[in-house]
């Protein structure tokens, strides 16, 4: 693999705290800047927003520049915002660093997992997603439970300064690291696909499930995620002070996920995606019943967390292999469906607490938007079998020219 690959990573893992960090920052940027908690929340918004906007649109405006110089863009522009919204006493200012922010992230997410993609060998390319979604789990074990203590001790401003810091040398090392383009293709004399032909390629219908299935298992990982404090506190019966433990727990499983995912998603693609898409239904239905057990949510976090990532990274590392016809926007499109997973489970999850069902309810619906994703994996590859000649059947994720096992 390509050292160039994981200095991706390293920027991934500071783009990843900063999304995250703000769940431990909200109260003391809402005391410092005058507004409200619900108010300083749309911080979070913001940066969702940004995130599904940005990634086709980034994607799509850098779509004629070469790699490196969109990567060094957009992660310098990301330095700057974190910059200014460390300094700033002005929220709508900081508010609209979040949203550049973002977009700066979702546009070096979208071409960083085409850059990874074409750096790597051409049955690697799973191993190459995985290394750059491990930054983000490592983000949730190490930079977001940091960037809170870090933000306790020293004022939530600290916590801005040390992403920027820590994206600086991510801009060095890509400088000198990446190659300063890498083609779609192997022949020198090919030119990459414009955006008309790239976004007439995404409509492969195939594609278009891969994308639906990535974006309903990140909802069902993010639905209980978000709510994982008070489900921890409130119905598992943990202390507060085991909530950073506890999320550090399901960091450390989502890192294992995305490992082994990258290890078997360029060969064994379907040995990921069956039966960790079957175990990671019944694991959020057994963690529903029992919630109430410490000893169960424990196991069930880490077991969880390594499902969920296994087999979102196996789909995303698929979306990659079946986007070869759209090298950038493919990347652009599977960021974005991860981002509106993000957004929607949250949301849904927050709506069923606010109904009165209790803080177990996210558990519920996670349970349901997995269900929901095999049932339409299994009516796609039903279709796709009715419609099948001798020549184009095939597995429903082919991801190489290897046979599958």
């Amino acid at each position: 693999m390509p050292f160039a690959i994981y200095i991706l990573g390293l920027a991934v893992f500071a783009q990843g705290t900063s999304e995250f960090m703000l769940s431990g920052l909200i109260p003391d940027i809402a005391h410092d800047l005058g507004v409200s908690i619900s108010a300083a929340g749309t911080l979070t918004s913001a940066f969702a927003a940004g995130m599904i906007v940005g990634a086709p649109l980034m994607a799509v405006l850098s779509l004629r520049w070469p790699r490196r110089r969109a990567l060094l863009i957009f992660l310098t522009a990301f330095v700057i915002v974190h910059a200014v919204g460390a300094i700033t006493t002005s929220f709508p200012v900081l508010l609209v660093t979040r949203a550049l922010g973002a977009l700066a992230n979702a546009g070096f997410l979208a071409v960083g997992l085409a850059t990874a993609a074409g750096m790597a060998k051409p049955d690697a390319m799973g191993r190459a997603t995985s290394v750059l979604l491990s930054g983000i789990t490592l983000a949730c074990v190490a930079g977001v439970p940091a960037g809170a203590a870090l933000g306790q001790t020293l004022g939530w401003r600290s916590a801005f300064w040390a992403v920027a810091l820590i994206s600086l040398p991510a801009v060095l090392a890509v400088l000198r690291s990446v190659p300063d383009t890498v083609r779609a293709t192997d022949d020198p004399d090919e030119a990459r696909p414009g955006a008309r032909d790239q976004l007439r390629a995404l409509r492969e219908p195939r594609l278009l499930v891969m994308l639906l299935l990535a974006a309903l298992v990140n909802a069902a990982t993010f639905c209980t995620f978000t709510y994982l404090t008070p489900l921890s506190t409130d119905v598992s019966g943990f202390a507060e002070g085991w909530v950073p433990a506890l999320l550090a727990l399901f960091g450390l499983g989502s890192f294992a996920g995305v490992t082994i995912g990258g290890r078997l998603s360029d060969t064994r693609p379907m040995r990921v995606l069956i039966p960790g898409g079957i175990a990671l239904l019944a694991g959020w239905a057994l963690f529903t019943a029992t919630a109430a057990s410490p000893v169960a949510a424990v196991l069930l976090i880490f077991v969880q967390g390594a499902l969920s990532f296994a087999v979102g990274s196996t789909l995303i590392a698929q979306v990659l292999y079946a986007a070869t016809r759209a090298p950038s926007l493919g990347g652009s499109f599977a960021t974005a469906a991860l981002n509106v997973g993000a957004a929607a489970g949250p949301a849904i999850g927050g709506a069923t607490i606010a109904a009165g069902l209790g803080y177990r309810s996210p558990l519920w619906v996670s349970a349901l938007l997995v269900a929901a994703a095999l049932a339409t994996a299994s009516l796609a590859h039903a279709v796709r079998r009715m419609r099948a000649t001798p020549r184009d059947d095939a597995p429903a994720f082919p991801a190489t020219g290897r046979p599958r096992g």
